[in-house]
């Protein structure tokens, strides 16, 4: 996939602050994407297998540890459930999240002809994913 760009205006999440996602939504073993913008039409992110439960702290509630399996600097991370998509099963919760964030993005980016990252997404120090919405001071 070609280097994603930010352009000068990105919508505000609207959705995923609002997303009611418990941690026992997910298991280990479970394959799991956090969508982080649009390509060619569709949406796009970091796919990512569960590993353990795990302290999120920049949201201070139950999270789960995360494994890229491309590796890189930041192998193993830690994110809250809300930000999570099943891609190992078809559950209805994510499908139903998913398809709100495909009819509330793709139109806006349809002619963009490029991958957008939404930059919705950061990732701490300590390698704890963080959405902007969830995002504190110092943290």
């Amino acid at each position: 996939m070609p280097q994603a760009v930010r352009p000068p205006y990105v919508p505000a999440d609207i959705l995923t602050p609002k997303r009611d996602m418990t941690h026992g939504h997910f298991r280990p073993g479970d394959q799991v994407v956090i969508l982080k913008g649009v390509a060619g039409g569709e949406l796009w992110g970091d796919a990512m297998t569960v590993v353990t439960p795990s302290w999120h702290t920049p949201t201070e509630e139950d999270g789960w540890r995360l494994r890229d399996p491309n590796g890189g600097q930041q192998t193993f991370v830690t994110a809250h459930p809300r930000y999570l998509v099943h891609l190992s099963r078809r559950c209805p919760d994510c499908l139903i999240y998913l398809r709100a964030l495909e009819d509330y993005l793709i139109p806006k980016f349809a002619d963009a002809g490029t991958v957008i990252d939404c930059g919705w997404y950061s990732t701490t120090a300590l390698n704890q994913v963080v959405h902007i919405a969830d995002a504190r001071g110092g943290r």
